[in-house]
């Protein structure tokens, strides 16, 4: 067989001949670039997971901008925010296929394509186009979501634990950073909301430009055996349903807290300023929660205690904002920040560990999502109503709490160290 120009015969000492490569590298030399290698890939992932919440969180600093100037309605204004989850829920189970298809790499490149032509889409001056640009970016980040912990498992198979927890801490910080700066980009540069929203469009190109040479690099990288292995049963396996649930309370207290907190502190009698910086402290905080999780399971501390850990401290932080919303209010964001950060560190560890290779990451991570988006999605509308059915917000916050229940329950069901999968257990 031809060996290609690179190769030639050369005499073994017990007489046969092997091929050997002609220019081959030192073997300090392939280290340092298996090395760089992997360097580069985990700074792409990283770019990645940060551009999966600006386009979204950007909105909600300027509705108030973007109704007085548009006329617009707040159930359509809600709408701008919801339409993306929706898409998160909708299309996640058809992300694996585009990922089959096309490859991991390619659907995350043209992910990310599509993203920056969402936001482009609210630079137009129609309500049209900033309610298309809407779904357009829910489409895109729907299949990152996805597919982005299998490139973990991929990628990363000894590290999967660390590279979770990074991806997820750079996911809130990408929404910490959208909350925080972009009003005062649209105030420094003088720039109208539209531009505003579309600024972060430019983070996404960055996310292209970057994610390209992993493209070229698996161009011509055969699969692994494991990659083809068929995904059987998932949607009837326990400990996938154990996955799935626990992301799906995850996402549900997460957006249910994001929209209304702030009102539950400022109806406590906090000033709207104090109670839209506390949102904001929670989510910074909850990027250390994000962070020191995988370093704990790492650590060797059970990823079982870690559940019942995060889940304790939502269910306190809930508690708290009932009980003594002013007289505490940096403990209580404090707590849920630590709370959320974690679960949400725990569920996209849960995507990886749990399944045995890439591609069952992928159906894993799908099927989660797209539980938890949907139901997510309608998250803060049930506790806007039960809030307007009751009058107050006592039986919202004990919903909240409640939930802390099936939370330690699913996520004990997913810490078991057992595949999600029937042909290997």
């Amino acid at each position: 067989m031809d060996a290609g120009p690179s190769a030639s015969l050369t005499p073994n000492p017990r007489g046969s001949s092997v091929r050997q490569s002609v220019n081959e590298a030192p073997p300090e030399a392939t280290g340092a670039a298996r090395r760089g290698s992997t360097v580069l890939v985990a700074v792409s992932v990283i770019l990645l997971a940060v551009n999966l919440r600006p386009a979204l969180v950007a909105v909600s600093p300027l509705l108030g901008n973007i109704r007085a100037d548009t006329g617009m309605s707040a159930t359509t204004a809600g709408l701008l925010t919801t339409l993306p989850v929706v898409c998160f829920g909708v299309l996640s189970p058809f992300a694996p296929r585009i990922g089959d298809r096309l490859g991991a790499n390619v659907a995350l490149l043209l992910a990310m394509v599509v993203l920056v032509a969402g936001t482009a889409l609210r630079l137009l001056p129609s309500m049209t186009a900033l309610l298309l640009g809407s779904v357009v970016i829910g489409l895109a980040l729907a299949v990152a979501n996805v597919l982005l912990p299998s490139v973990i498992k991929r990628e990363f198979p000894s590290r999967a634990a660390l590279m979770s927890g990074v991806y997820s801490m750079s996911m809130f910080g990408g929404a910490a950073l959208a909350a925080g700066v972009t009003v005062p980009v649209q105030h420094a540069a003088d720039l109208g909301w539209r531009a505003a929203l579309a600024f972060w469009g430019l983070l996404g190109v960055a996310g292209v430009l970057v994610w390209l040479p992993q493209v070229s690099r698996r161009a011509g990288a055969p699969a692994r055996v494991a990659e083809n292995r068929p995904v059987r049963g998932l949607w009837r396996h326990p400990v996938a349903w154990a996955v799935a649930v626990f992301f799906t309370g995850t996402t549900l207290i997460f957006y249910a807290s994001s929209a209304w907190l702030p009102t539950m502190l400022t109806d406590a009698g906090l000033p709207s300023g104090t109670a839209g910086w506390m949102l904001s402290f929670m989510s910074l905080v909850a990027i250390a929660g994000a962070f020191f999780t995988p370093i704990l399971t790492g650590r060797n501390v059970p990823s079982g205690v870690l559940v019942v850990l995060s889940a304790l401290l939502t269910m306190a932080g809930f508690a708290g904002v009932l009980t003594a919303p002013e007289t505490a209010t940096y403990l209580w964001m404090a707590l849920l920040g630590l709370g959320q950060g974690a679960m949400l560190s725990l569920s996209v560890l849960f995507f990886v560990l749990r399944a045995p290779d890439a591609r069952h990451t992928a159906q894993l991570s799908s099927m989660s999502q797209c539980a938890g988006y949907i139901l997510g999605s309608v998250g803060p509308s049930a506790v806007g109503a039960v809030h307007q059915w009751t009058g107050d917000w006592t039986v919202p916050l004990v919903v909240l709490i409640v939930l802390g229940i099936p939370m330690i329950w699913s996520g004990l069901g997913s810490a078991r160290k057992r595949y999600a999968s029937y042909e290997i257990t």
